[in-house]
């Protein structure tokens, strides 16, 4: 694969992100289609990876498989006019960076903090339940 086959399915891929983006903004568009989309965009923009970046090759396989499947499936999600309209505003708006929604960030924000607050209470509890074994000397 050459490079400008990597920078032509990048710029497409960009495209499509943008599409999403004024899809999800479309009163049109159902709420399921929506609630996905916002999953697509909080793992994309999430520092927490189903298989973490340092993990040699299998770190940024889950990002390069994952993303494209969600992005083309929360696309297949979308009635045909919603996505043809969105299409044509990210054409329009094509070198734009949205406008950053730093309320959405920030309950992104707290809800992966949240659920890692959730994870330590349950790791602690289940450790607090473990009583000693006496039968094994300790």
């Amino acid at each position: 694969m050459r490079f400008d086959d990597i920078k032509t399915k990048a710029k497409t891929l960009q495209n499509e992100v943008s599409t999403l983006y004024y899809a999800a903004r479309d009163p049109r568009t159902p709420w399921y289609a929506k609630v996905f989309v916002i999953g697509i965009a909080a793992y994309a923009l999430s520092p927490i990876d189903l298989i973490p970046d340092f993990v040699p090759v299998l770190g940024y396989l889950d990002d390069m498989l994952l993303l494209p499947l969600g992005i083309y499936l929360a696309l297949k999600m979308l009635p045909p006019e919603v996505l043809s309209a969105a299409r044509a505003k990210a054409r329009r708006a094509d070198g734009e960076t949205p406008p950053h929604n730093w309320r959405a960030a920030a309950a992104i924000l707290a809800l992966w903090m949240g659920a890692g607050a959730l994870l330590v209470y349950l790791v602690l509890r289940w450790v607090r339940s473990q009583a000693p074994d006496s039968r094994l000397g300790y």
